[in-house]
């Protein structure tokens, strides 16, 4: 048998290339002191992973937009930028857009917001820590330090998906004067509709493990396959360390229902309203107002019935004689990331450019 002399050629790749870009992704960490001893013992240091378009010179003397994007439960920021066959992850389809002259240059940059719940909300909590701190001060304070970006409200806009979507309009309310404009997809609202039907299964869940949550979190993570009930169960123990924490004490929680009985506690539940967008919007005129764009869809076949939610949201925006770009389109609620394609060149047509 004949062997050639002849070595493969190696090249070695980036992953933005692996991913197709024309621009470049950059992967930065950052030490949060609003994450800092936390009670669940999630790490305070987190990855940023930042999208420069084409052309981006680190010095040279443009200054770009930027959009934050805030990933949904269960999500991280590794995972918004992993690759899938068929799909167009976050980075891909600003890559495209703006190499299709479909929007304007812009940055991207993917918040980390996961937590041992699964997720954070994106709010300040005595539980998880202070990941609205962490998102607007920290996060916006490396970013704007390390890179050419248009440092002032004018320059940012945030979106997300699903509990993205909710930190989006979270932080337009809580934090008026960080970005210019938001896009919320099938974010999370109208908590009556959104949640209600998941308590009496998650009591169920609960009531195996003899009401400790302390020890279904930890079966929960020694598991390497879990059950829907189990990931429902999850999820909301996530939202109550958000929205109802009793302390800084891991696992110290007011759950929106009686442990033993499954009866609905009205005063926990008017807590997680109170983060409620549908209930918030009314109170949050001045700081709807600034907003140069407000955007909200969602599928209408949703199955958090989170349509509902944005239409009501939408009404309540137009109600303060503000407009609001709503749309609804044939889908639910799983991988509909394709609606990028809609969203970052509208928020992008809003922001300043140098």
């Amino acid at each position: 048998m004949h062997w050639s002399n002849q070595l493969p050629h190696l090249m070695k790749m980036t992953y933005g290339q692996l991913l197709g870009l024309h621009g470049e992704l950059h992967i930065d960490r950052i030490e949060s002191d609003a994450l800092r001893d936390n009670a669940l013992g999630d790490p305070s240091a987190r990855p940023v992973i930042v999208y420069t378009p084409p052309g981006y010179d680190a010095e040279g003397s443009r200054r770009y937009p930027v959009l934050y994007l805030l990933h949904g439960y269960t999500g991280d920021a590794l995972g918004i930028v992993s690759g899938r066959p068929w799909e167009t992850n976050a980075v891909q389809w600003i890559d495209r857009l703006i190499r299709e002259r479909r929007m304007q240059p812009a940055m991207l940059v993917i918040v980390d917001g996961f937590t041992r719940f699964g997720g954070s909300q994106y709010v300040n909590s005595t539980q998880n820590g202070d990941y609205a701190t962490y998102a607007t001060r920290d996060v916006i304070g490396l970013v704007d330090s390390q890179y050419r970006t248009i440092a002032r409200e004018g320059g940012r806009a945030v979106l997300g998906k699903s509990s993205g979507g909710f930190g989006s309009m979270h932080l337009v309310l809580e934090y008026p004067g960080v970005f210019a404009a938001f896009a919320s997809h099938s974010g999370d609202s109208y908590f009556q509709y959104a949640h209600t039907r998941a308590f009496p299964d998650v009591q169920r869940t609960l009531e195996k493990h003899n009401f400790d949550i302390a020890a279904f979190v930890e079966l929960f993570e020694k598991k390497h396959k879990r059950s829907q009930s189990e990931y429902v169960t999850m999820e909301m123990l996530g939202y109550a360390a958000a929205y109802s924490p009793r302390s800084n004490k891991a696992f110290d929680l007011d759950l929106p229902f009686d442990l033993h009985t499954g009866e609905l506690r009205g005063e926990v539940f008017q807590r997680w309203l109170s983060f409620d967008p549908v209930e918030r919007v009314p109170h949050h005129d001045e700081e709807l107002r600034r907003l140069r764009l407000r955007y909200l869809d969602c599928g209408r076949r949703d199955e958090y019935a989170l349509d509902i939610g944005a239409r009501i949201i939408a009404e309540r925006i137009r109600e303060l004689g503000l407009e609001v770009r709503h749309e609804e389109f044939d889908d639910d609620h799983r991988n509909v990331g394709y609606r990028y394609e809609i969203s970052m060149p509208a928020l992008a047509g809003v922001l300043d450019e140098e």
